[in-house]
């Protein structure tokens, strides 16, 4: 059976999935492609839709959009485009009284998502993305989690699996090109082999003895501890530590089990080196003990939303050691 990995529910939004077996979509991950007629797309609606898709992503080293946003007017949408991942399709009609939004999956392709923004003016859409800036960005963010994350049930390094098992009684899918392997005390480090950028999974444990272990200043103090002491840099006395000014902490409820999610940004120290990371620490009831996964990427000279974001799936697979129950902070 499949595991579902929803991690954001929209109950406002009206749902449609399609049943029959659909082609396989195009586009790459976190990229959006809008219909709407030029005029549209040049006016109100399209400038407020333009701002919520252009944000940029919080915590990366240099600015990129959340999306990459791409644009065909509705005499274009046809066979080959409306096979796109994701799409938005503004509607102006007077046949709507008020500004909504509906979304369907898997219509035309697989995986895809269509969000339809309706409205009887531009005016009334404008008002509306822009309340539902929040929404709309978690919606595309949240599919492209689970599309990854469910593409990680069956490709995955089973090598990873089996050891993150052995250690600490998890289960955890990994992409299957994170092939390098280093193990120390009570810790786990798979990477790749690339050369021009290098994507890593870590996880690592500790006794759970109190809940003041999930502060900020708590994190970074353990974080700095595991990873200085495992992922030593080139130089003497380079080790990677983490970059306080650019660290944010939020606390989040995962597949029942309270997460403490931190984000930002790794340094090596004495080294020109860093880049973004992502973490998740959850309490293992079972062993008494917290559990912390992590995603991190060293790619100079390049783009880093995608590749955080796909380490970042992978966080989300984590089982717990089984019998586990739901944990509050």
């Amino acid at each position: 059976m499949k595991k579902q990995f929803f991690l954001l529910i929209l109950p406002a939004l009206l749902m449609f999935t399609s049943c029959h077996l659909a082609p396989k979509s195009s586009g790459n991950p976190y990229e959006v492609m809008v219909v709407a007629d030029d005029s549209v797309w040049m006016g109100y609606a399209g400038a407020a839709l333009k701002d919520v898709l252009n944000k940029p992503m919080p915590m990366l080293p240099q600015e990129e959009p959340m999306f990459h946003v791409s644009h065909v007017e509705q005499k274009h949408y046809d066979r080959i485009t409306n096979l796109f991942r994701n799409i938005i399709i503004i509607n102006v009609s007077s046949q709507y009284t008020q500004a909504k939004m509906q979304i369907q999956r898997n219509v035309f392709s697989s995986p895809q998502l269509i969000l339809y923004l309706n409205g009887p003016s531009e005016e009334e859409i404008s008002m509306y993305v822009t309340e539902h800036t929040k929404d709309i960005i978690r919606l595309f963010s949240t599919e492209e989690i689970n599309r990854e994350a469910t593409r990680l049930e069956t490709e995955h390094n089973i090598k990873f699996d089996k050891k993150v098992e052995e250690m600490f009684g998890c289960h955890m899918n990994i992409p299957a090109d994170l092939r390098k392997m280093k193990v120390g005390k009570d810790f786990i480090w798979a990477s790749d082999d690339g050369l021009s950028s290098i994507q890593n999974i870590c996880i690592y444990s500790y006794p759970y003895a109190t809940e003041r272990v999930f502060t900020r200043n708590a994190f970074i103090a353990l974080r700095d501890t595991f990873m200085g002491r495992n992922i030593p840099g080139e130089f003497p006395n380079s080790k990677m530590a983490t970059n306080r000014e650019f660290t944010s902490v939020s606390d989040q409820m995962i597949r029942g089990h309270y997460t403490q999610v931190c984000r930002g940004l790794w340094e090596m120290t004495g080294e020109a080196m860093g880049g973004p990371y992502v973490s998740h620490s959850q309490v293992d009831t079972v062993n008494n003990r917290v559990i912390v996964v992590e995603g991190f990427v060293y790619a100079p000279d390049k783009m880093k939303r995608t590749m955080i974001r796909r380490l970042e799936a992978a966080l989300y697979t984590l089982e717990l050691p089984s019998g586990d129950v739901p944990a509050t902070k």
